[in-house]
């Protein structure tokens, strides 16, 4: 594959009485293609919400009850990057998404990243603008699989999503 520049082809998932924002760094390409998050067949996201909260998340109308219910919103850190295929580590020339837009209409009180490239782009282009701290979560991808099994992710994911309420 070869580096090309990408914008981000879909808009944010959220509601206005969202009180969780999980921030990934860019879409996949089959996420992309989906129009919308954590899509890929391999990425473990779904599989651990549906997992956290009992609820089935085979259908996209199904993932998307589970956030409204949960009050989650999903979005990413970068509006358009040059990227090559889905290779976070390849995100260069970086146009992060305005934040403040989404922070005035919801109700955001705790901001998560997923994986070690999403939280370094969020303190590099979005904490200065937001100064709230984010939480680092594991990668759900399938080149994430080697340092977590599901279970593990699940109970991390817990720890911060559920635990974390109390």
């Amino acid at each position: 594959m070869k580096e090309e520049k990408v914008v981000h082809s879909f808009p944010a998932f959220y509601q206005k009485d969202s009180k969780i924002l999980i921030l990934g760094s860019f879409p996949s390409i089959k996420s992309r293609e989906a129009n919308f998050y954590y899509m890929h067949k391999s990425n473990r996201f779904w599989t651990i919400l549906g997992s956290l909260y009992n609820v089935p998340t085979s259908t996209l109308d199904e993932k998307k009850q589970l956030l409204i219910n949960e009050k989650i919103a999903l979005w990413d850190v970068v509006q358009s990057c040059v990227i090559t295929g889905s290779k976070d580590e390849s995100i260069k020339e970086v146009e992060p998404v305005d934040i403040k837009s989404l922070l005035k209409k919801t109700s955001i009180e705790r901001i998560f990243t997923t994986g070690k490239k999403a939280y370094n782009l969020y303190y590099t282009y979005l904490y200065p603008l937001t100064k709230m701290e984010a939480t680092y979560l594991p990668s759900t991808s399938a080149s994430n699989k080697g340092n977590y099994t599901v279970e593990e992710l699940i109970q991390i994911y817990r720890q911060y999503l559920i635990e974390g309420r109390k």
